[in-house]
């Protein structure tokens, strides 16, 4: 802008040419992109993070060659009726080739209209929801008492998160011993105190609440970890500053510390059960399943047509996989559509 003094005494302003802006073809301004012929976004975005793909091509590359072949067979394997019996096999020097047939969807109907089906889902439904919901609580719980300072924090964080670090089948095989039900420490203290002793691995009952027990103690550390981190972000001077107002340590867990954990708290739920849906380990290594089928969820089930029937029926066993499949991918759906209405980012 250009001020003018007038002779009045007035200041008038004249707006001046911009000259940082050259005109469109104009020699020195670069030659002009035609409409139309403007680079794709894919080629874009490769010519400019060319380095990123080439990194990320042999990771993508090992996923689909480990996950996504065997994703692919058992899809097509679920629409036939492969078992022990008709699939290619060696024997010596000879190969039988493969002779089951492609059935459709007889398999999936065979599934959804048997109650073993149903029965298994519900108590994989029970199993998750509590797993979970127990997990959740407990962790909560311990991450606060450890965000506060005191004597030995360090150490009791160490030992809070030890479940984590040891292998899963070491730490069944441990409560598998303490429910042991002549010589195991749990009924010896029980009758050490006059009190009969629990079938805790061969009641149907006791069974459920043990391997819920003991998938809680191997899911706790988690939580803990990540609820832990999510309370170190949030500012200490929010509570300093609801404490002068008079809030009660009730209003400041609700309103400061609920809020503030969130994010955090929802993927990690999600994580939780995706992976207690599929926990296969705790069921099967501490109850396999029993008794009488009582503890099997969905994916113990599957593992049994595939690998303990007999003959082993791989069909029914893929079937009851993409069945699985199917029921996260939903569950995951509708989780992130809920936290979208909620105002999460996700």
């Amino acid at each position: 802008m250009a001020d003018a003094a007038t002779p009045g005494g007035t200041a008038a302003t004249t707006a001046a040419p911009r000259e940082d802006r050259p005109a469109a073809g104009a020699a020195g301004g670069g030659r002009a992109r035609r409409p139309g012929r403007a680079p794709g976004r894919l080629r874009r975005k490769l010519t400019e993070y060319w380095y990123a793909w080439a990194m990320v091509a042999p990771v993508v590359l090992v996923i689909g060659v480990i996950i996504g072949w065997p994703l692919v067979r058992g899809v097509y394997l679920s629409f036939t009726d492969a078992d022990e019996a008709n699939v290619e096999r060696t024997i010596g020097v000879n190969t039988i080739p493969a002779t089951y047939e492609f059935v459709g969807l007889d398999n999936y109907a065979d599934i959804l209209g048997d109650g073993a089906f149903w029965d298994r889902l519900g108590w994989t439904v029970v199993w998750t929801v509590a797993c979970v919901a127990i997990t959740f609580v407990i962790g909560l719980g311990l991450a606060n008492m450890l965000n506060r300072s005191f004597r030995g924090r360090a150490v009791y964080r160490m030992a809070l998160i030890l479940p984590w670090a040891i292998p899963a089948f070491v730490s069944v095989f441990a409560w598998r011993m303490l429910y042991n039900e002549r010589n195991g420490m749990l009924n010896s203290l029980l009758e050490g105190r006059g009190i009969d002793g629990i079938a805790w691995l061969s009641d149907p009952t006791w069974a459920k609440v043990a391997v819920i027990a003991t998938n809680v103690w191997l899911g706790v550390p988690f939580m803990l970890v990540a609820i832990l981190g999510a309370l170190q972000s949030i500012p200490g001077e929010q509570y300093e500053a609801a404490e002068m107002d008079g809030a009660n340590p009730w209003q400041r867990f609700r309103n400061i510390t609920l809020p503030g954990i969130s994010s955090v708290a929802m993927t990690v739920v999600l994580l939780s059960t995706i992976w207690t849906f599929n926990m296969f380990p705790v069921i099967f290594l501490l109850t396999r399943g029993g008794p009488a089928g009582s503890t099997d969820i969905l994916v113990t089930e599957a593992f049994r047509l595939a690998f303990v029937s007999s003959p082993r029926d791989f069909a029914n066993s893929a079937a009851w996989g993409v069945l699985i499949l199917l029921l996260l991918v939903l569950f995951a759906m509708s989780y992130r559509r809920a936290l979208r209405k909620q105002g999460e980012v996700w």
